[in-house]
């Protein structure tokens, strides 16, 4: 009996996910226990051929810039194809990544719907990008910052280690990260099979690891989407991200999103039987769709992505000095998804509204510029929560005391301090300086601002 090549490609695998797995990876993704790691599949470009895979058409382009014969690669030929016939040709390495960025600044391609897909889920705050092009952190800016440069973009390279900034519980913008390089003029981003070689074993480097990041790939489910990995890549990847043997027993897993896993009988036959935690749905885009409309679904929203009844306004991040007669907000930095939509809702109504997305600085000087700015605002809205009430000590804290210092001076009946509850903690037992207790709690679901408190707002700072 003739057996089959286990190395050949065979039928894809089922890619329907039942009810009960889309609700649990929904609900991880709400807990903000998810990352994405987003890869070329998701990077579909409008060219003037027509709709193409961005790796593809740089491919064709960059083979044009350094003169390969294309005729002597395999077809359909990639970046790695093009790279090595160069280099074989005793063209300069550092040719290629020149050419490459200047074919890139040439482009104006906007985010591809895909990507405009994942940055509306707003759950997600940390994203791992296994591609050197700016238009993930593009997408994020469109979708969540009205196209203003607000993602912080980090990248990885050999000789240059750069982890997250801060933990992630303390991130106040959405982070991009690009694992295997930035696009740049020099050779600091993976082009080649090669590269990806020297930054994979980088990685695994004691010394070049960046501690903060693969703390977080470790102790999260992922989602692999696009990245398109080969076999023993996709293996090494995993292995390196959980950073223990895939069989060992742990409380989160994966999902692989892409066209190639499913079709690989020996990576299939390796999950199934060494990496039971490991999904693989089959179509990336096709998944990004599907989690999008469910995530939208469960908000009430449009599947279409229209404004549909509830939805609140795009939210546009704060000016880094808070202006004149603005209204301070002051959160717990768990609740910041809930406060965009609070200052989203308050801007639509006309309030200049602010709150600090940079609390990466410290010291004196920090806490001068928040002490002042509470001494100088219109008025004063701390966010109470389930967050607050487990913080028994946190930044926000001294921010309520500076505000009741200055509420002190200010006359019997004149507002000031307006509390907003986003969630169902109680008044009674809230864990607030006793005059926010004499207050009227405004409650704002999950940062709904009720249309009438807003108003409220409007009109307090329009009588100043």
């Amino acid at each position: 009996m003739i057996q089959p090549d286990p190395d050949a490609p065979g039928e894809s695998v089922d890619s329907a996910f039942d009810d009960d797995a889309w609700e649990d990876l929904l609900n991880y993704i709400e807990e903000r226990r998810v990352i994405p790691i987003v890869g070329p599949e998701l990077l579909r470009v409008e060219t003037d051929t027509g709709s193409r895979l961005l790796y593809d058409w740089m491919a064709e382009k960059l083979a044009a810039r350094l003169g390969v014969d294309v005729r002597a690669l395999p077809q359909p030929y990639t970046l790695n194809d093009v790279v090595c016939w160069f280099l074989s040709s005793r063209g300069r390495r550092e040719d290629a990544y020149t050419r490459l960025r200047t074919i890139l600044r040439e482009t104006t391609f906007g985010p591809p719907p895909a990507l405009r897909q994942l940055a509306q889920i707003t759950d997600f705050d940390l994203f791992v990008s296994t591609t050197f092009d700016p238009l993930l952190e593009n997408a994020l800016n469109a979708e969540r910052f009205g196209g203003q440069p607000s993602t912080e973009v980090i990248a990885y390279a050999p000789n240059r280690v750069a982890d997250l900034t801060v933990e992630r519980e303390r991130q106040q913008r959405p982070v991009v990260y690009h694992l295997l390089g930035r696009l740049s003029a020099s050779p600091t981003y993976v082009l080649s099979d090669e590269d990806t070689l020297e930054f994979v074993c980088a990685l695994q480097s004691e010394h070049l690891t960046p501690e903060k990041l693969f703390h977080e790939l470790e102790h999260n489910h992922l989602l692999l989407i696009g990245s398109n990995f080969s076999n023993w890549l996709a293996r090494l990847f995993l292995r390196m991200a959980k950073r223990r043997r895939l069989s060992d027993p742990r409380d989160v897993g994966e999902i692989v999103a892409d066209s190639h896993a499913p079709r690989d009988r020996r990576l299939m036959s390796f999950l199934q039987q060494v990496s039971v935690r490991t999904r693989v749905y089959s179509g990336a885009e096709k998944f990004v769709a599907e989690l999008h409309a469910r995530w939208q679904a469960r908000r009430g929203r449009s599947a279409s992505g229209l404004p549909g009844a509830g939805q609140t306004q795009r939210f546009l991040p704060p000016e880094r000095e808070m202006p004149e007669h603005a209204v301070f907000i002051s959160y717990a930095r768990e609740d910041l998804a809930a406060v965009q939509k609070l200052k989203a809702a308050l801007d639509a109504a006309g309030v200049t509204t602010w709150f600090d997305m940079d609390r990466l600085e410290s010291g004196d000087d920090y806490d001068r510029k928040i002490r002042q700015n509470i001494a100088r605002c219109a008025y004063f809205l701390p966010v109470v929560s389930a967050t607050t009430q487990r913080r028994h000590e946190a930044y926000f804290r001294r921010e309520w005391s500076y505000a009741v210092d200055r509420a002190r001076n200010i006359a019997e009946g004149g507002v000031f301090i307006l509390p907003v509850c986003i969630d169902g903690t109680g008044e009674a037992e809230a864990l607030v300086p006793e005059r926010f207790k004499a207050l009227h709690f405004t409650r704002a679901p999950g940062g709904e601002a009720p249309p009438e408190f807003a108003r409220r707002l409007a009109e307090l700072g329009a009588r100043r």
